[in-house]
């Protein structure tokens, strides 16, 4: 069996395939798998990791395209996680990376991975948390994270990028109650794709109205138009990226990113292992017998947990 001291240096050296099989040990637990992020966690911290989240249709997956075109004309390698909708039947992600990328799919400088939620919270497995770290320590310059966007709350993503793009289209009319949802205070930018459609100065001067009520924030997230499916406005967006990288630098905001990750990773690996290891302990017999009670009204799932824990 292939361990993970051999699978090591080809991840290092930037195989995509040594890549390809570290992630799916991450998502099916490989028994190697947590040796090999244990080796993987000196080399990280090079990636400029960013994350696209927004409503269906707003097009996400071909600003994504654009991107790492864009990223690629400038000699950067680029990996893309596309956390898709979990399928309730194989458990794996229901919507197809290459299908919808396909003028990127064959270059051998983009990595392209569908990440299935898995019923995570905020849309975000865990497995993308660590295959984030697996493309950067693999050498890719920028890893972009773009999220389910199914109208849930998603602010874990904000937590594994260092800046998170909202992406809205006028005339959607969801404009306001997106921002009112929580977006507001994930977005870094702004991103008011199909700009050549009527309504981009009412989404503009929403995204004002809200601002104006108050943030925490030192950082003012501006609003940058594209057309993505023109490749107009790209290189605008990229600068602006660039701008809060700078801007993170210089306030200390990566050392606060990380710990905002170190915090999510943390507890979401404990209560999956809690879990995994209070269920072990209970045995399987208990487990199913505690369901039965809770579906015949016998127990309320509150009282059957307390008891998995107690035993």
């Amino acid at each position: 069996m292939e361990n993970a001291a051999s699978l090591l240096q080809p991840l290092l050296d930037g195989s995509p395939r040594a890549l390809a099989r570290a992630i799916t040990w991450m998502e099916n637990g490989h028994p190697e798998a947590r040796e090999l992020m244990a080796r993987v966690w000196p080399h990280l911290g090079r990636a400029v990791v960013m994350g696209l989240t927004g409503s269906p249709g707003s097009g996400k997956s071909t600003l994504t395209d654009q991107l790492a075109r864009t990223l690629r004309s400038q000699g950067k390698k680029v990996g893309i996680l596309a956390v898709d909708p979990t399928s309730p039947f194989s458990g794996g992600a229901i919507l197809g990376d290459r299908i919808r990328m396909q003028r990127i799919a064959t270059d051998p400088g983009v990595f392209i991975r569908s990440m299935a939620t898995r019923g995570a919270l905020g849309g975000l497995a865990r497995a993308t948390q660590d295959a984030i770290d697996l493309l950067d320590a693999a050498g890719w310059d920028v890893v972009i994270v773009e999220t389910v966007g199914v109208g849930q709350d998603e602010v874990d993503v904000v937590s594994c990028v260092q800046t998170c793009c909202v992406v809205l289209v006028p005339g959607m009319g969801d404009e306001i109650q997106a921002i009112k949802a929580g977006i507001m205070e994930v977005a870094d930018i702004f991103i008011i794709n199909k700009a050549d459609r009527d309504g981009v100065e009412k989404v503009e001067q929403e995204i004002e109205a809200m601002k104006s009520l108050g943030s925490s924030k030192t950082w003012d997230p501006p609003a940058v138009r594209t057309v993505a499916a023109l490749g107009e406005g790209i290189q605008d967006l990229l600068d602006r990226i660039r701008e809060h990288g700078v801007w993170l630098k210089d306030q200390g905001g990566f050392a606060r990113k990380a710990r905002e990750r170190a915090k999510l990773r943390f507890g979401s690996l404990l209560a999956e292992e809690a879990a995994k290891r209070a269920k072990v302990r209970a045995g399987q017999e208990t487990v199913e017998r505690l369901i039965e009670s809770i579906a015949n009204r016998q127990i309320d799932p509150y009282a059957a947990v307390e008891e998995i824990l107690r035993g």
